[in-house]
Formats: structure tokens, C-alpha cells, sequence
């Protein structure tokens, strides 16, 4: 989909659309491919699960699904508030994201 996400694994991210409107999580995987994240804790459904050798019962299970880099929006660590992420590039030539609306480096390195 796009090369440039601008949501990193591990970034707290607040759900714009569907049944977890307004929800707020932390990124636990983000596939660039299909344009999607998954957040721990939320939009989770129920999934059947087929007995296997470690799970000999199988039964069904709740797992999170994907939502859509459209429906979220990164929140920034110090405002904590729901942000457009800005790039800058720093003396060094390290590119690093940026809060919008305070101008804190959302990267930790």
C-alpha cells in the first residue's frame, strides 16, 4: 500500500471509526503491505481454533484483528493528544518524527 507509515510498533494510537471508536492502544504489529496495524487489546473478534497437538481442545478464541492506517491516528507522548506526524531531518541527516501540535520528537532514540 505505502512505504511511507508514518505508525511505528509500539506507538500509542487512537481509533477513529468502527466498534472501538475513541479507544486508545499501543501498536503491537504493522504490516505496510496491506496498510494495516494491529493493536493490543482492541478490535478483537472471536476466531475458531481446530484442536492441534499443543491445544487438544481447540474451541473458540478472541485474537485482535487489523485496522486500517486510515481509522487510527498516532497520540503523541507529551500532549496526548491525537497528532499528524511531521519528519524532520536533524543536523546529524537522522530523520525523526515530529508532533504536530507541540513539536516533541516522538522517536526515542
Amino acid at each position: 500500500m505505502d512505504a511511507n507509515v508514518r505508525v511505528k510498533k509500539n506507538d500509542k494510537v487512537k481509533i477513529l471509526t468502527g466498534k472501538d471508536n475513541g479507544k486508545t492502544g499501543k501498536v503491537l504489529f504493522v504490516d505496510k503491505k496491506k496498510g494495516a496495524v494491529i493493536i493490543e487489546g482492541l478490535n478483537v473478534v472471536k476466531k475458531t481454533k481446530r484442536p492441534d497437538q499443543q491445544n487438544q481442545k481447540g474451541g473458540i478464541i478472541d485474537i485482535e484483528a487489523p485496522v486500517r492506517l486510515s481509522n487510527v491516528m498516532v497520540v503523541c507522548t507529551k500532549c496526548s493528544k491525537p497528532i499528524r506526524v511531521k519528519k524532520r531531518e536533524l543536523d546529524d541527516g537522522k530523520r525523526v518524527r515530529i508532533c504536530g501540535k507541540c513539536g516533541e520528537m516522538l522517536d526515542r532514540e
